[in-house]
């Protein structure tokens, strides 16, 4: 990616060596088990309505202050460059676009949706509308999920960005409303539908990363293989052995690449709705 050098956004909050406080949820915390990226294959259901989610093993981070830097860099250009995006949309569309703040953190940090932790992944907080994000994420990109490269991660954080744009429009909080009244296999179906349009609108911002010169070749292969390796039928594959379509709660590999390639090909949000496919 051509990011060195371009406009950054300031809508970031550096919680980065401060010391995390553990602390009660809100109420929230079953839009955090919900939009939190299953990059683990761990079942976080089993955390819903607890006082916190922070009981996983917390490690240190091997990134070189160098490498820390430009990530922090990679992160607020792509976060710009998603701003000109939705802002764009939104403003055809007759309304105006709030960004979403990034929060850099390490290990754990308090939220409006609870207790975060680096170990579930980058994960946007409704409640708050910020995208929370431990830098470190990206060495287990590399580690554990065989997705490398600046397109990769960029590719991570749009999904995010398309969390809160569906949170702004009001099908986040009408799809949480649904499964309240709904059984576990239907609840996890629409998440799958959530988190595949959220492919989707990541990939209307790889058309303005397209348009824009911001990628160049070998990208969007790149972002392609990011969305490949958190499919749920991989995940549960490395994890398990085998594959339970049922639990599915972000989408197939194969259905995570095609969405997030639509989104790329059209660049339309019209092409982009899950739920009537």
């Amino acid at each position: 990616m051509r990011w060195e050098g371009r406009k950054q956004s300031s809508n970031v909050e550096d919680r980065r060596g401060q010391r995390h406080i553990s602390g009660k949820s809100t109420g929230i915390i079953g839009l955090i088990v919900l939009l939190v990226g299953a990059y683990y294959g761990i079942d976080l259901s089993g955390v819903v309505g607890t006082p916190s989610i922070g009981n996983a093993s917390i490690q240190q981070s091997s990134l070189s202050t160098e490498q820390e830097a430009q990530l922090n860099e990679l992160s607020r250009v792509v976060l710009a460059d998603t701003e000109d995006t939705w802002r764009e949309y939104f403003s055809k569309n007759g309304s105006e676009y709030s960004p979403p703040t990034l929060t850099l953190y390490n290990a754990g940090t308090q939220t409006a949706c609870g207790t975060g932790q680096a170990a579930m992944g980058p994960f946007y907080c409704p409640a708050d509308q910020k995208i929370y994000l431990d830098l470190s994420f990206y060495e287990d990109m590399q580690t554990k999920l065989g997705a490398s490269g600046d397109a990769a991660f960029a590719y991570v954080i749009a999904h995010e960005v398309g969390h809160h744009v569906q949170n702004l429009m009001g099908i986040l909080p009408q799809v949480n409303q649904a499964q309240q009244s709904t059984d576990q296999r239907q609840a996890n179906a629409l998440s799958v539908k959530l988190e595949l349009q959220a492919d989707c609108f990541a990939g209307i911002w790889g058309a303005h990363a397209i348009s824009q010169n911001l990628f160049e070749q070998g990208d969007l292969e790149e972002a392609l293989a990011a969305a490949e390796s958190v499919g749920d039928d991989r995940l549960q594959t490395h994890s398990q052995g085998y594959i339970m379509p049922d639990s599915f709660t972000h989408g197939s590999s194969a259905d995570r690449m095609a969405w997030f390639k639509r989104g790329v090909q059209s660049g339309n949000i019209n092409q982009c709705n899950t739920f009537n496919s």
